[in-house]
């Protein structure tokens, strides 16, 4: 059963006003509107489940993770069912998302058990060393306190109530305050209902989730700015993005804020690909542009030709391609306006051509395909601004050289794809070095939509696609965003943290 309200403090507590949800099919429900009240309690909470939950075992912590993967399984056809209500996903997008949320939750239990994730180090005393005697120094990696988190659009488990960001705060000791996404508040609720339930049953302190629905920007806003709260983690928009890292750095003690926001993720076709197998690259294109009808953020929207018979060849491939894809239904009617908003500043570009166009509305989306020059491209920067849907854009270049100045020309991305075959290795060659400066993951031969949770992985790149180019918000690195190293001088073994040894 959906409660309609916030989970603060181990309560579910009523607010004096109320939302309405807007489905994509089935009933609407009403939910509470958090205020900077709720906000307060919550993360004073929070503070108070650190002082036991930040130096609790890593068995304790791992025990907890699991609990919530279990107790989200156990829930999971109502999670689907209004799920794909409220979002117009697919039920089998709902339930392999599931699967992607509890298997990050295990995922991160197995990894804080490995203890890798703490980087001890030890520097014994060397009392007899000249001219000065050196300490004994220890070094370890602790939790840095409550984080809020702010759940994401696209996202309504991976990236949200108990995905990426929740996991590996909770991994590190750090309790979490979510503040959750309009678009999916019933998902959001039954989620918090199974963390309450694994709160419960692990005898943990209450303070250690807590989740608060809807809320205007001063909800935001006294999330990022109490004093309290030690980090941010949020996927969501650059620009409101933006404004919450501004308000993250203005704080009396600036804090780190982490925000994925997008890209155009680029890719460039080299010549011996293209022409071995031009027709393939394009339809392969086309299904990873309209997967979720573009709602990834590593959707590839740009790609990257030289002039000639392959790249006309390719450009007429993807337009067929893309030609049958109906309307697919968007996450929430702002998001569907947004897209047609991005089309519109896009096909109103100077130098821009239509390859394929079509007709959507409502809170529809159906592909769209453009193509321009390399100098127009060049010229326009709005052209490397992210549209959020099945839009694609195909940029003609003259030569490898003008390949390369696109390259350079990039604004940070999530990832950047060659299409390459053997005999294009030294111009991949002379790519990469580039690349891998624009972008967190680089691939070869393959389509960036879908994102691995594994050790490896890096989500994330330099500004604009995210906000620390030196972090990521998949994979088990991305633990490293919630600690913080401590030295421990000639401290007895007794007082060191858990798990020290």
């Amino acid at each position: 059963m959906i409660t309609g309200k916030h989970y603060i403090a181990g309560k579910w507590v009523a607010g004096s006003e109320t939302f309405t949800s807007e489905p994509a099919h089935g009933p609407a429900h009403d939910f509470s509107v958090g205020t900077p009240d709720h906000v307060n309690s919550a993360v004073e909470a929070a503070e108070e489940a650190f002082l036991t939950f930040g130096y609790t075992p890593a068995q304790v912590r791992a025990d907890f993770l699991n609990a919530i993967a279990d107790e989200i399984d156990a829930r999971g056809d109502a999670i689907t069912e209004i799920g794909t209500q409220e979002t117009g996903l697919p039920e089998a997008r709902l339930v392999g998302e599931r699967g992607r949320t509890t298997g990050q939750l295990r995922l991160f239990a197995e990894h804080i058990l490995k203890g890798d994730y703490l980087d001890r180090r030890h520097d014994v005393a060397l009392p007899d060393r000249q001219p000065l005697p050196r300490p004994d120094i220890k070094m370890m990696q602790r939790p840095i306190g409550p984080v809020a988190v702010f759940g994401a659009s696209n996202f309504p488990l991976a990236f949200s109530t108990a995905g990426g960001d929740t996991a590996a705060a909770l991994a590190a000791g750090c309790p979490v305050v979510v503040k959750g996404h309009s678009a999916h508040p019933g998902t959001s609720d039954i989620v918090a209902q199974a963390i309450e339930a694994a709160v419960k049953s692990q005898g943990l302190h209450p303070g250690v989730f807590t989740l608060i629905q809807g809320g205007r920007r001063d909800v935001g806003q006294a999330l990022v700015q109490h004093p309290l709260i030690k980090a941010v983690g949020f996927t969501g928009s650059l620009g409101g993005g933006r404004a919450l890292f501004d308000l993250c750095a203005q704080r009396p003690e600036p804090i780190p804020f982490f925000g994925e926001l997008g890209s155009v993720n680029p890719m460039f076709l080299l010549p011996n690909a293209l022409g071995a197998r031009g027709e393939a690259l394009a339809q392969g294109w086309a299904g990873s542009l309209t997967m979720g009808a573009g709602q990834f953020c590593t959707n590839p929207g740009i790609a990257v030709v030289i002039e000639g018979a392959d790249a006309e060849a390719f450009t007429k491939a993807a337009g067929a391609a893309l030609e049958p894809i109906g309307a697919q239904t968007m996450l929430t009617d702002g998001i569907a306006e947004a897209y047609r908003s991005g089309r519109d500043k896009v096909a109103a570009t100077a130098g821009v051509q239509s390859i394929l166009t079509s007709t959507c509305d409502l809170r529809n989306a159906t592909p769209y395909l453009f193509a321009v020059s390399g100098k127009e491209w060049l010229d326009n920067h709005v052209l490397g601004e992210e549209v959020f849907g099945p839009l694609g854009l195909i940029v003609t270049v003259k030569d490898f050289d003008e390949m390369l100045k696109i390259a350079k020309s990039l604004q940070g991305q999530l990832t950047c794809t060659i299409h390459m075959d053997d005999a294009d290795t030294d111009a991949a060659k002379s790519l990469m070095p580039v690349l891998e400066r624009k972008a967190g993951r680089v691939l070869a031969n393959g389509f960036p939509t879908g994102v691995e949770v594994c050790d490896a992985m890096v989500h994330g790149g330099p500004y604009p696609a995210s906000t620390n180019f030196g972090a990521t918000s998949v994979g088990t690195l991305s633990i490293r965003r919630f600690l913080r190293p401590v030295s421990y001088q000639n401290i007895p073994d007794a007082l060191l943290p858990v798990g020290y040894k």
